[in-house]
């Protein structure tokens, strides 16, 4: 039930923003699909920035690991990271 209600919060604020931007809500769906896109790949902006802050590496291995799956929808390739992840930690030793 939260999730729900936290999407209808961040749905309200969206009206809001859009109210004060003057976009038509609900915007026309070629619109909208673009948008959403846009939200997608903006919550990606998140963990990079988290993870350089922490002073972890970011690479195309570990974007594509966890960033690519939210984006697409379509599952991480777990094994193949598993094996990356293991081959730079032997690099490590």
């Amino acid at each position: 039930m939260k999730l729900y209600l936290v999407s209808l919060g961040v749905g309200v604020l969206v009206g809001i923003i859009y109210g004060g931007l003057g976009v038509r809500s609900p915007a026309p769906p070629a619109v909208a699909l673009i948008g959403l896109l846009g939200m997608l790949i903006g919550e990606q902006v998140v963990p990079p920035v988290k993870r350089l802050l922490a002073g972890e590496p970011v690479n195309l291995v570990w974007f594509h690991r966890e960033c690519i799956p939210k984006i697409t929808g379509l599952p991480a390739p777990v094994a193949q990271a598993a094996k990356v992840d293991a081959e730079t930690d032997s690099r490590k030793a």
